[in-house]
Order: C-alpha cells, then structure tokens, then sequence
C-alpha cells in the first residue's frame, strides 16, 4: 500500500497520452491499453485519455472496452491553430464535436476536460470570446502556451478568471518532447508555476514526464524532469510561498533520497506539507500528461515507493 501522502500527491494524476509522441500508439491499441488500466490496482493514479477531437468518430467504434464502472474519461485535445481567428472557430468546432460525441457515448465515455493550444496572437479579447462558447460545455478547460510566454499566458487567464470565480481557466504547459530542445530549462517551469500558483490559475503539465526523478536519459540526450520534482514543487511552492529559485532547487534534484512520503507528510529535503494539504494544493497542481501508464509506475516501484 502506498503512503497517503504518496496518493494524494498521485491521484489521477497521469493522464494517459499513448497517441503521441515517443510511444505513437494507433487509437486501438492505445485504447485497449486505457481499458486494461482502468482495471489495474494502480488505477487511482490514472487520470484522463487524452483524445484529439478529430479521432473522435474513430473512438466511438471503440467504447465496447468501457462501461458504466469503468468508463473512458477523456480529455479532449483541440487544435493547434495560426491565429486568433482560427483559434476561435476551432473552438466551435470543437464544441459541437464534443456534444455530438457525448450524445452517442453513453455511459460507457465521459469528456472531462478540454485541452488546445493558445494562438499567438491571444489577448484578452480572444479568452474573453471564448466564455460564450463554454458556458454550457460543464469542461474543465486548459490552455496551452510555450514557455516563453508562459508568465504573460497565466496573467492573461488569471484576469479572465477573476471575471468569472466559478469556471476557473488552467494553464498546460509543455515539459519535454522526443529532442532535447523540447524540454524547457527547469528556471521556465519554475516561473509557470510559482506565477500560477500566485495567481490561483491551475496548471497541468505535459511531455518528457515519463519519470519520478529528473535524471539524463539517452533517447533525448538531455536531462528530462520528474513528476515528482515537478508535481511536488508545484504542492510545496504553494505551502511554503516559495520564490522560483527554490522551485528550481526542486525541480534540479536528481536525488530519489530527497523525496520521503508517509501517511502523514510528503518532505523534500528539509521541506514537507501534510498529507491534507496536498490534497488542498492539487486542486491547482492537477496532471500531467504522460504517453506511458507502465513506466512511471514501474519505475516508483524501483524506488521502493509502490
């Protein structure tokens, strides 16, 4: 049994993303793949399907794998688009592809949470615009900027969404990729999160998160960030009101032995916060998006943590 600080930090954390890439799954493949995970032990972990809307009518011929008590929750992935123009009537698109998909799924699928990439030319206009077009869709919603601008992105959605408490608009920011050039350095995640907590904006996190603890890795020829570097300096940078170059301490740790969990607290080093509230942090830390369910796993039981 995992500590409770262990599971509080990691529940339905990993959204499954076995459509992109490194692992690049066909959609059954990768759907029979969710099915088999809803159904494992270690399933409190597992967060969403991350789906692309436009494999949507594919997915459909695919839901005999899923039932009422163990459903297909799926995040919706919108496209990447060129302007703020097409960013909106993309939007659209999307919106009515998600209730022509909801009304033939049943109870077999469920869409959660929607996820696209912000244009370049986002302002707060275009956020503003796309209130109208949600309003009824009851989506999480998360939005998608490099981190160059990340800190400009999440000022941006933490002014829409102090017009708007109910409905909080997240940040998704990208963590890695199949090349070194893809993984920000660990100064830009830190400025993402430390702004966003801040701010009280959520942040979700996806790409080059295959793994508990930052370390080098062969296939990309760089150093790829941890989750549990990522997700816990997201947790412990709210508690303790930490500055972003303590976030970047965190986040450039290679050592598993810094990381402790019980039932009672999660500590990095020096640092710890209860188990309650990590729960309490989580709901602004909430995934990460992940093209393996196996590895992750497989690799905290190396470290003795499952």
């Amino acid at each position: 049994m995992p500590a409770a600080s262990l599971r509080a930090l990691l529940t339905e954390a990993i959204d499954y993303a076995g459509l992109f890439p490194p692992a690049s799954l066909a959609l059954e493949p990768a759907l029979r793949n969710h099915a088999q995970y809803v159904r494992l032990p270690g399933a409190w972990m597992l967060g969403t399907f991350v789906l692309p809307i436009a494999e949507f009518d594919a997915a459909t011929r695919c839901l005999s794998q899923f039932e009422k008590g163990y459903p297909l929750r799926i995040s919706a992935l919108g496209p990447r688009t060129d302007n703020a123009e097409g960013f909106l009537r993309s939007l659209s698109v999307a919106i009515d592809s998600i209730g022509s998909f909801r009304s033939r799924c049943g109870t077999a699928a469920s869409i959660e949470q929607l996820e696209m990439p912000l244009p370049s030319d986002v302002s707060a206009e275009v956020l503003k615009a796309t209130r109208p077009k949600l309003a009824n869709s009851m989506l999480k919603t998360f939005w998608e900027a490099p981190a160059k601008i990340a800190e400009h992105a999440v000022e941006l959605l933490a002014e829409n969404n102090a017009a708007n408490p109910d409905r909080k608009f997240g940040f998704k920011l990208r963590t890695g990729g199949v090349t070194a050039d893809a993984f920000p350095l660990s100064a830009q995640i830190a400025a993402a999160l430390t702004v966003a907590g801040k701010q009280s904006v959520p942040i979700k996190f996806t790409a080059g998160l295959h793994h508990p603890v930052r370390l080098f890795h062969e296939s990309v020829q760089t150093k790829m960030h941890g989750f549990l570097n990522v997700l816990g300096a997201g947790v412990l940078a709210q508690e303790h009101a930490w500055t972003e170059i303590q976030v970047t301490e965190m986040l450039d740790d290679e050592d598993p032995a810094s990381f402790s969990f019980s039932n009672d607290f999660f500590a990095w080093r020096e640092w710890k916060t209860s188990t309650e509230r990590i729960r309490v942090h989580r709901q602004l830390v909430t995934s990460l998006g992940s093209c393996s369910f196996d590895e992750p796993r497989e690799d905290l039981r190396a470290l003795k943590l499952l």
